[in-house]
């Protein structure tokens, strides 16, 4: 099964970082402008979901959601969620750590895409 979304150990360590602190976590990526279009870190549940969100797997013991509309442009592409320092304008729980989480993406291979995890519509 081919994972439409992975992470990066340094994303990993941010990740364990803000369990820590917060509990159990979510990403959602609403394909908003400027830093809307990042993913974004929540306590679980905090976030509300609704048949517009496409579930796309899970990131180091975190669902990762996105926007169906923004998956339109992403359905082709593995993402994958890294860190960088920096600090973004939005909500999300890495920010006030000086850090911001990103994605890197790469297009499916044809024999990727036919081994596709499915996505799910609305909360998992």
């Amino acid at each position: 099964m081919t994972e439409r979304v992975t992470v990066t150990e340094k994303a990993k360590e941010t990740i364990d970082q803000l369990r820590a602190e917060h509990g159990e976590l979510m990403f959602h990526q609403s394909g908003g402008c400027c830093d809307g279009s990042s993913p974004m870190c929540f306590p679980d549940g905090e976030l509300m979901l609704n048949e517009t969100d496409v579930w796309l797997g899970k990131i180091h013991g975190c669902e990762f959601y996105m926007s169906q509309d923004q998956f339109e442009y992403w359905k082709h592409t593995q993402l994958t969620v890294d860190v960088t320092p920096g600090r973004g304008a939005s909500f999300s729980l890495e920010i006030p750590l000086g850090l911001r989480f990103v994605i890197k993406s790469r297009l499916f291979t044809e024999e990727e895409q036919e081994q596709l995890r499915p996505i799910q519509l609305g909360v998992n």
